[in-house]
């Protein structure tokens, strides 16, 4: 039994910084990177159900992003993740949602999770869409905002109860797999030992292309030829989650 947490890098400008000559970005020395904040109450999530369960569960991770990420991948490693698997090509660069998306439903169908965790939205661009277009892409069932989930690994279904505009809570079930995107304070993150963060920053890191996951002509952020089907390009778009 699986389950599959999309996370994401992101970053923050320092106390101290200067603004790159095209005035379009933070000189990227002056940056401060770090695991998305909802993905980290994505993965205690997928931790607590994996603890809880009487059957073996894998709790899988994954990054769509280059090498620089394998920090993040890492600190997930040392909180208890089984695997993690990082996807990224140079034609990925400045995708927006919708195109990662594509790449996260592509590892799903590859590993077969029972439920994909996602965080509500990315502290850097806050479009909270990514999670959500997934499940469409993967046709599946899912939920958003979620602040508390009841789960028993082989089960039918789950359920949950997330948060509504207006301070309203609803409580329903889903039948999985099923996609499901979490909010903050839905548990207590756990913090890394310094013995798993020692065994983490030896554990391998799974890198797969484009090509490893058979994505035809998602329109990536550069133009550049898809390196799928060898037959398209696309125009650059701005940097999106």
């Amino acid at each position: 039994m699986k389950l599959l947490v999309a996370i994401k890098q992101v970053a923050a400008p320092d106390e101290d910084f200067e603004i790159r000559s095209d005035g379009k970005d933070v000189e990227a020395q002056f940056l401060v990177r770090d695991l998305n904040e909802w993905d980290d109450y994505s993965l205690e999530e997928a931790m607590r159900i994996k603890e809880a369960a009487t059957v073996a569960v894998e709790v899988v991770v994954v990054c769509i992003a280059p090498e620089e990420a394998d920090e993040a991948l890492r600190k997930c490693l040392a909180k208890g993740a089984d695997r993690a698997i990082r996807v990224w090509d140079d034609a990925i660069e400045g995708s927006d949602p919708f195109a990662i998306a594509q790449l996260i439903a592509a590892v799903a169908r590859r590993e077969q999770p029972e439920l994909l965790f996602a965080g509500v939205l990315s502290s850097d661009h806050a479009f909270a869409a990514t999670g959500i277009a997934t499940a469409a892409l993967l046709d599946w069932p899912h939920a958003a905002v979620i602040t508390q989930l009841s789960y028993r690994p082989g089960a039918r279904s789950a359920r949950f109860r997330r948060e509504l505009e207006g301070g309203l809570l609803h409580d329903m079930e889903i039948d999985c797999p099923a996609v499901l995107t979490i909010q903050l304070g839905i548990n207590t993150p756990r913090y890394a030992s310094l013995r798993s963060i020692k065994q983490a920053a030896a554990k391998p890191i799974e890198v797969l292309s484009l090509g490893d996951l058979a994505v035809r002509c998602v329109r990536w952020g550069r133009a550049v030829r898809c390196r799928a089907c060898g037959a398209c390009t696309f125009r650059k778009r701005a940097a999106r989650r």
